[in-house]
């Protein structure tokens, strides 16, 4: 009994020696996919680095490098510093310290709203007034929560319509408004950015403006749920009835799910689930067994056309957001179909043959986004190979000695002398997001904006 009792620890060590194995083998993997996703963090930070750097060498001061002419380019005539502020938060979350707060210094100094321009009140708010408040909640600099507050109170006006619903434009000067004839997206994606600088101010009027625009739209939805594709803001009738989810309604989709999700706002949960199933009812089509969403009329729900693009490519992310896990992982899969079918995306295709219906790549991130979320949810190490392509055909056919160019045609990989802010804010930060440490970020703790500015949940 002696003898035996005496083996018992070898035979321990024997029994449990495959476990041990299998252990081992686990670690080694683990330790070999961190490493591979470091290196890969590394890659994304360096080109991120070369196209800032190609910036600040061309470009400091204004809205956008052009890669080609090694020239700049502002949007209204007057910098706003759009990549300056766009960028931002991409900096800080890399750990570029150096990077961030020479731009910092150069947005506390010199960023003033006090123009005489009409802007897009949809752009500046999702790249402007994002950026300010995703940087004031990452640097706590006071700067940046003043002219958050100053830019919000000059595009205010937009929402005196008849409907509540924004004029398109506004003069940030003398708030003067045009544009009537607008769209679900610009109607419907402000609630994120003006929610959370109630929130911080104790304002409550920024919420509600943007919160009763995205009502009165809502309750101008068809009888089976849809909206379409341009409404008048002064007297509500719809001007197109064409329904999809692609550019100039996505976002309005998109935010009714987060604004639930960084608020905690039930008004807007229900819209969504109204929304969203409608959505899957009409425009969802299996194509030779694979989803995509087409365009259909709003009233009817007749598919008319078959078509899909990169800005569809956000839902996937939102659907896996909303809690439909395994229709986003079948909806992704078909995204990343259209990335590789050319090389890289275009912005437009039939999906019934996968013929181009546009062309053109302008840098979007939609695609890498969707695959940042499934990720994510999943944990599944296809999305961190599928991340590695995106970055690597994106850097082969877009990089150019200059920085990052548009492509014409993704047949014929024509660049085009435009490099838009938003790469710095989604394309770069979504690429970089999927392989860094979740203490990086925490995925659970923010909500991204349209732009990719996260802003921090207040809801439980």
């Amino acid at each position: 009994m002696k003898r035996i009792l005496s083996l018992l620890p070898n035979l321990r060590l024997i029994l449990f020696l495959p476990a041990l194995l299998v252990l081992g083998e686990f670690l080694s993997v683990a330790a070999a996919q961190t490493t591979a996703k470091q290196d890969y963090a590394d890659k994304v930070r360096r080109e991120f680095l070369f196209a800032w750097n190609n910036y600040k060498k061309y470009a400091w001061g204004h809205d956008e490098l052009k890669p080609l002419s090694k020239t700049y380019f502002d949007w209204y005539g007057k910098s706003l510093l759009m990549t300056p502020v766009d960028a931002y938060d991409t900096m800080v979350l890399m750990g570029l310290k150096k990077e961030a707060q020479e731009d910092e210094r150069l947005i506390d100094d010199s960023l003033t709203f006090d123009k005489d321009i009409a802007v897009s009140n949809f752009e500046i708010t999702i790249r402007m007034l994002g950026g300010l408040l995703s940087g004031y909640e990452l640097n706590h600099d006071k700067r940046f929560l003043e002219l958050a507050t100053d830019l919000a109170n000059r595009l205010l006006p937009a929402f005196n319509s008849a409907t509540g619903m924004p004029y398109r434009f506004v003069n940030l000067k003398t708030g003067k408004v045009s544009g009537a004839v607008s769209n679900p997206a610009e109607i419907g994606t402000e609630t994120l950015e003006l929610g959370t600088l109630s929130k911080l101010t104790g304002n409550p009027v920024y919420f509600e403006k943007a919160k009763k625009a995205v009502v009165a739209l809502f309750n101008r939805r068809s009888t089976i749920g849809l909206v379409g594709s341009a409404i008048n803001v002064e007297t509500g009738e719809w001007v197109n009835t064409e329904s999809h989810i692609s550019g100039g309604i996505d976002s309005y989709y998109e935010y009714l799910l987060k604004a639930w999700k960084l608020f905690g706002d039930k008004d807007f949960k229900n819209m969504w689930d109204v929304s969203v199933a409608a959505v899957n009812k009409y425009l969802a089509q299996e194509v030779n067994g694979e989803l995509w969403y087409g365009h259909a009329n709003m009233d009817t729900g007749v598919v008319n056309r078959t078509y899909f693009g990169a800005l569809d490519a956000f839902f996937p992310a939102e659907l896996a957001l909303g809690g439909e896990l395994k229709r986003a992982e079948e909806l992704e899969n078909s995204c990343y179909k259209m990335w590789l079918y050319y090389g890289i995306e275009p912005e437009q295709i039939n999906y019934t043959n996968m013929s181009i219906v546009d062309s053109g790549y302008v840098l979007r991130p939609e695609n890498i986004e969707s695959n940042y979320y499934l990720y994510k949810f999943t944990r599944d190490p296809e999305y961190l190979c599928r991340a590695e392509t995106y970055f690597n055909t994106f850097v082969y056919n877009c990089k150019v000695k200059a920085g990052f160019a548009s492509l014409e045609s993704v047949i014929t990989k024509k660049h085009v002398d435009d490099m838009e802010s938003f790469m710095f804010a989604e394309t770069f930060k979504y690429l970089y997001l999927t392989v860094a440490p979740d203490s990086v970020l925490d995925f659970n703790k923010v909500i991204f904006n349209t732009e990719a500015h996260p802003l921090e949940r207040y809801a439980d």
